[in-house]
């Protein structure tokens, strides 16, 4: 049996940094909307098996597979729950996905699982559960829509992209600005009817023009070109 757990957690953004941590889950005895539990060690040997391997976990986009941003780099199985960090890829997805994490509209958590050992049980004033103790974790997602409300999660740290990159872009284009500004402050407002007269015909010769105003223009088109 295959599900989604989907958990919640606080984040904040770091401009200096390009990682993303939490708790994907946590062990408290709160059964979440499903009705589960997740036991202390309910992870221990599929983390152990995946270190084993060499291969991480991925970082998904809503559970989609065909959406992996980015990968888990490390699980610290805690008191608490387990604790990873992960690192976005450098694609144009990933690049998106970590925007909007960064704005603050998507905020959870969630893993993709399967079950290999699980009971009911009684927890806190009677309330009955379902209680996970093995399970084989896929993949950790960030997800728009959470189920437990309860769990917190600890840290989003997401970076500029490129930003020395766009920093020498922001340069070049305020500098070409500024010679465009001050080719136009040397050129004088036609004041009288004659004045008018030509600068009508000059606006209308295509063998006027301004060189500034033209290498800001190569400027943009290269930019959209390399986008």
């Amino acid at each position: 049996m295959k599900k989604h757990l989907y958990k919640n957690f606080d984040m904040k953004a770091d401009e200096n940094a390009g990682t993303i941590s939490g708790f994907f889950s946590t062990y408290d005895r709160i059964p979440d909307s499903y009705g589960d539990i997740i036991a202390p060690g309910a992870f221990t040997d599929t983390l152990k098996a995946r270190e084993e391997s060499g291969h991480k976990f991925p970082l998904c986009w809503n559970h989609n597979l065909d959406q992996i941003i980015g990968r888990v780099d490390s699980v610290e199985d805690t008191e608490t729950g387990p604790h990873f960090t992960a690192s976005f890829f450098d694609t144009p997805l990933a690049q998106e996905k970590r925007d909007l994490v960064k704005s603050g509209v998507v905020y959870q958590f969630s893993f993709a699982y399967d079950v290999l050992d699980a009971e009911p049980v009684t927890v806190e004033n009677g309330v009955e559960a379902y209680e996970l103790k093995k399970l084989d974790l896929f993949e950790v997602s960030i997800v728009p829509i959470p189920a437990n409300p309860r769990a917190v999660m600890t840290d989003i740290k997401a970076g500029r992209r490129n930003s020395k990159k766009d920093a020498d872009a922001i340069r070049e284009a305020i500098a070409l600005l500024e010679g465009v500004l001050g080719e136009l402050d040397g050129v004088d407002d036609p004041d009288d009817g004659e004045d008018d007269a030509k600068g009508n015909a000059a606006a209308k010769d295509p063998d006027q023009s301004n060189p500034g105003k033209e290498r800001l223009l190569d400027f943009i088109k290269n930019m959209e070109a390399t986008k």
